[in-house]
């Protein structure tokens, strides 16, 4: 209210001024001074509708959401960009699954809020280019300083008649980059459900084969520290022990960089999911890579234009640049403003008329504004088509490693019973003191090798599936679904 009454003051105070000067006493010289102080109620009802400033400062702390604020979130499952996570009830109370922790990364995740703040922004871009132009109104006072002249004044109300006439076209390219800006987000968003994903399956591929790598490293640790004791006897030769320590610096150092990888995961998942860094999640489900059907991906494929948000946003922003550019061939026509004109002289002559403000297309005729959306226009026909290409080649290169990875998994898996035989059977001829410790350790290692094997070759597959579903939308079945108990199914 302060300000509204400020700016009612200056305007009676600027109304008030054109009385300063003395002029002799007309019967109606008083007439132009009332009309002015009319418009200042008329002044004060417009600024009535005006936004007002209200400061919203920083928050000067760390907002990410902690462990006891995560029990809290509450996820409405219909706000989600992909039906199977539409379908699914987010509850953290036992635990994230995968489906879960691409919920919450599409909820919380930093870069989707500034993505949505975008959208906003395309928003009230689009809301701005509907509004039509303000009316101009003009008022001049002169005061004559000879005795028995008359002040006078001239009041002028004049519209801009060329923002009308590309005023439609403006509206619909606003309101195609608004489209287009929707579904960049949707396609951000189909991107961090693919990043959430792919950090669950490689969370728990690295909850996995930790322990492995540790009882791998563990075991080289004991052939060392015996052979090592054997050496100080003298009953093992330098090169030996060499070749013992080599082995359990190389476990060791396997061990920690799996470590340092876990870690390296923790931190990327809880920045994507927009929680604490000391949070720890409690994540749940097992593998279930179901096979890939030929003639449902040849089916997917065949409607990926139709599917893939960044290729319709595409589209939405060609057909943008389309009104642009008839936007900018409408403006070639010369700027026409029309308005209408009441005029008073010093000889007390009254007058009204018309005026026309019409600009010359004789040099600029905005050619250039022309050519560049022409231009524009082409980049994004080009654009498009890339993306197209680009999208058939990824989706066939990785159809073409998704064969090789399930045939090498496949032959992996068919290895795995033997060599686990093998390492019992060492394991059991050791303890009767029938086979020497470096050939324990070594049929006991093979086998830990070959279970890490089975395990990254299936991280690889559901990490590559998750990255073809994000490709192809939610046409095709997910990578790494979600094992639950009868009693999480029955909480669920």
């Amino acid at each position: 209210m302060p300000v509204f009454n400020a700016a009612t003051a200056a305007i009676s105070a600027a109304v008030s001024g054109f009385a300063a000067p003395a002029e002799p006493a007309v019967k109606h010289t008083s007439r132009p001074y009332d009309r002015l102080r009319a418009l200042v109620p008329l002044c004060a009802l417009l600024m009535g509708g005006c936004t007002w400033y209200h400061r919203e400062p920083l928050a000067p702390q760390d907002t990410s959401t902690s462990a006891h604020s995560l029990e809290r979130i509450r996820i409405d499952p219909s706000s989600m960009p992909l039906p199977e996570l539409a379908a699914h009830r987010f509850d953290p109370s036992d635990g994230l699954d995968i489906d879960e922790v691409a919920m919450l990364a599409v909820a919380n995740n930093p870069d989707l809020k500034l993505a949505r703040d975008d959208l906003g922004i395309a928003r009230a871009q689009a809301y701005s280019a509907g509004l039509l132009p303000d009316p101009q109104l003009s008022v001049s006072s002169d005061y004559p300083g000879q005795i028995g002249t008359t002040r006078a004044f001239s009041y002028g109300l004049s519209m801009d008649v060329m923002a009308i006439v590309v005023r439609s076209a403006n509206q619909r390219s606003a309101d195609a980059t608004v489209a287009k800006t929707d579904l960049g987000l949707l396609w951000q968003e189909w991107q961090i459900v693919a990043q959430a994903r792919q950090l669950f399956i490689k969370t728990r591929f690295q909850q996995d084969t930790l322990p492995l790598l540790q009882r791998q490293r563990d075991l080289a640790r004991t052939r060392y520290e015996r052979m090592a004791e054997a050496r100080r006897d003298r009953n093992l030769t330098d090169d030996t022990l060499n070749a013992a320590l080599l082995a359990y610096s190389d476990a060791r150092k396997q061990y920690t960089d799996a470590e340092r990888a876990a870690e390296q995961t923790h931190h990327d998942l809880n920045a994507l999911l927009g929680v604490s860094p000391e949070v720890q999640l409690q994540l749940t489900g097992g593998e279930d890579i179901e096979p890939l059907s030929d003639t449902t991906l040849d089916a997917t494929l065949a409607g990926l234009p139709r599917r893939r948000p960044d290729l319709i946003a595409l589209q939405a922003g060609y057909e943008a640049q389309e009104q642009k550019y008839r936007a900018a061939i409408l403006s070639q026509f010369p700027s026409l403003s029309v308005g209408f004109v009441r005029a008073r002289d010093t000889s007390n002559i009254y007058t009204s008329g018309f005026q026309i403000n019409l600009s010359l297309p004789i040099f600029n005729r905005n050619q250039g504004n022309v050519a560049i959306e022409q231009a524009t226009r082409q980049h994004l026909r080009d654009e498009y088509q890339a993306r197209l290409n680009n999208a058939y080649a990824d989706v066939a290169h990785l159809r073409a490693d998704n064969t090789i990875l399930t045939r090498q998994l496949q032959q992996t898996e068919a290895a795995l019973p033997d060599v686990d035989v093998a390492a019992n059977d060492a394991a059991a001829a050791y303890a009767e003191h029938n086979l020497a410790l470096g050939a324990y350790t070594d049929a006991r290692s093979a086998a830990l090798t070959k279970q890490i094997d089975v395990a990254t070759l299936r991280e690889s597959l559901a990490e590559q599936r998750v990255g073809l579903q994000a490709l192809l939308g939610s046409a095709i079945p997910d990578a790494y679904s979600t094992a639950l108990t009868d009693s999480d199914t029955h909480a669920k």
